[in-house]
């Protein structure tokens, strides 16, 4: 066993250990998902910024950089940044004085059952994919870093974060996301002095980029396609069960903006380290086949052992971060929303066994999408534009508005989704998210408009004399 594996190996057993031994703390379903509710500004905001700062901020941003320039890589770490920071301004408050459990509870006591189940069935497959990219990113870690091949390593990556997500839940998840996030931080500044010099400084690095690379808007993307490009991380994924959650889990509602906002911050601020990587990587390893791997690259060129272990761990944190909270999101749409209902006197431990249930079958299902996908890119795009854009809608106007009813729901979430597919697949447009985002308002407004005319005709009705 060379000293990479065996470093990483440690390192995953020690955070497996901090989650098996938080777990003691968990006595019913709200402390398994949703820590308790005791989320504090130090604890929430690490967990804001540790389970965003997934693989594709590191693995996935610095290959699109590598690949495409700045024009190509506006979803990372830019766009979904704006998303915690939306999350954070506009709607972490309004979402905590609803006193959730999930963000589907809102969507059955604004408008009914029948919205809520539609809406985990359109919820759970972003989660899905979304720990699926993880699981593809950490399999492509353990085969470029000790050479396993990345169908084994994507199986131990995915028995690793099972076994994690399973004994801990939020709690540990928080717990883990503090040394997580520290980790990552140190792991990209170390990598980050470590590849400028071989380039002659900060300002030689820089000037190696071309003008051409630094564009941030236009290159060979219009207008349209750039609007989309935003659109898909700020709307798409501020609906996230993974990121309501910790909003529904801090103390106050003061905590939850605050701590959504700062996390936010930080994630753009750190994630412009591999953005610059990427960038540079260029000239230090031209015309590489999978651009997914100059980050990786790099580290094994320009790092001690030590240090390379220390990176690769931050890789890890940034994986694991992310991937139990996928999974355990799945799982606690499907175990609260769906199955709990159907026997409503169930008792607390009984809940928590379904939830845990539910965290290893979706664990098994990610690994069979991670095996599919052609890159951590699709997999992302795809769990943050899956019927996201209906959630959204009836999001908004259910939350600020007490306009529209189950039917104007119902109506969206089932237009959303299938233009969205039409779009995605029948026509192969690369204009998906957006058509149905206006589409799915649309349509909640002219449902809606419906809806309050008959209301109004039956109240009209009532007061008619015989």
């Amino acid at each position: 066993m060379n000293s990479v594996l065996l470093g990483v190996l440690i390192y995953i057993v020690a955070q497996l250990l901090v989650g098996v031994l938080v777990s003691r703390r968990i006595k019913d379903e709200a402390d398994y998902l949703l820590a308790g509710r005791r989320l504090g500004l130090g604890l929430a905001t690490f967990s804001f910024f540790a389970t965003w700062f997934g693989a594709e901020t590191c693995v996935s941003s610095a290959g699109s950089m590598y690949a495409h320039g700045l024009a190509g890589g506006s979803a990372e770490p830019f766009g979904y940044g704006a998303c915690l920071l939306f999350m954070g301004f506009v709607f972490a408050a309004p979402l905590w004085r609803k006193k959730l459990t999930t963000l589907a509870d809102l969507f059955r006591t604004r408008y009914s059952p029948g919205v809520e189940r539609l809406a985990v069935l359109l919820m759970v497959p972003t989660s899905t994919f979304w720990a699926a990219a993880q699981l593809r990113a950490f399999g492509q870690v353990l085969d470029a870093t000790a050479g396993v091949g990345f169908i084994l390593g994507t199986a131990i990556a995915t028995a690793v974060a099972m076994v994690y997500t399973v004994s801990g839940g939020l709690l540990a998840d928080v717990m883990t996301d503090l040394i997580q996030g520290i980790a990552i931080v140190i792991g990209l500044v170390v990598m980050l002095f470590a590849v400028v010099p071989e380039l002659g400084g900060f300002a030689a690095a820089w000037a190696s980029i071309e003008p051409d690379r630094l564009k941030f808007f236009g290159g060979e993307q219009s207008l349209l396609k750039t609007i989309e490009a935003w659109s898909v991380p700020i709307c798409g994924s501020v609906v996230a069960q993974e990121l309501a959650a910790r909003v529904i889990a801090t103390r106050t509602p003061e905590i939850a903006r605050r701590s959504a906002v700062i996390g936010g911050s930080a994630y753009i601020l750190v994630g412009l380290v591999p953005v610059f990587l990427g960038l540079v990587g260029v000239k230090l390893f031209p015309n590489l086949d999978h651009p997914e791997q100059i980050l990786p690259l790099l580290a094994q060129k320009h790092l001690s052992t030590f240090f390379y272990i220390l990176f690769v761990g931050a890789l890890v944190s940034a994986i694991l971060s992310t991937v139990d909270s996928t999974l355990l999101a799945a799982s606690a749409l499907v175990s609260h929303n769906l199955l709990v209902p159907l026997k409503p006197a169930m008792s607390e431990r009984t809940k928590v066994r379904l939830a845990r249930a539910g965290v290893m079958v979706f664990a098994v299902i990610a690994f069979a999408l991670a095996l599919q996908a052609d890159s951590i890119f699709e997999l992302v795009e795809n769990s943050s534009s899956f019927g996201t854009a209906g959630i959204f809608a009836v999001l908004v106007f259910g939350l600020f508005t007490g306009f529209g009813g189950k039917w104007s729901a119902l109506a969206t979430l089932t237009a959303g989704l299938a233009v969205w597919m039409v779009c995605n697949y029948g026509l192969e447009s690369e204009y998906s998210f957006l058509p149905s985002l206006v589409a799915a308002f649309a349509v909640y407004a002219l449902v809606g408009l419906v809806e309050r005319r008959k209301a109004a005709r039956k109240s009209f009705s009532r007061l008619e004399v015989p």
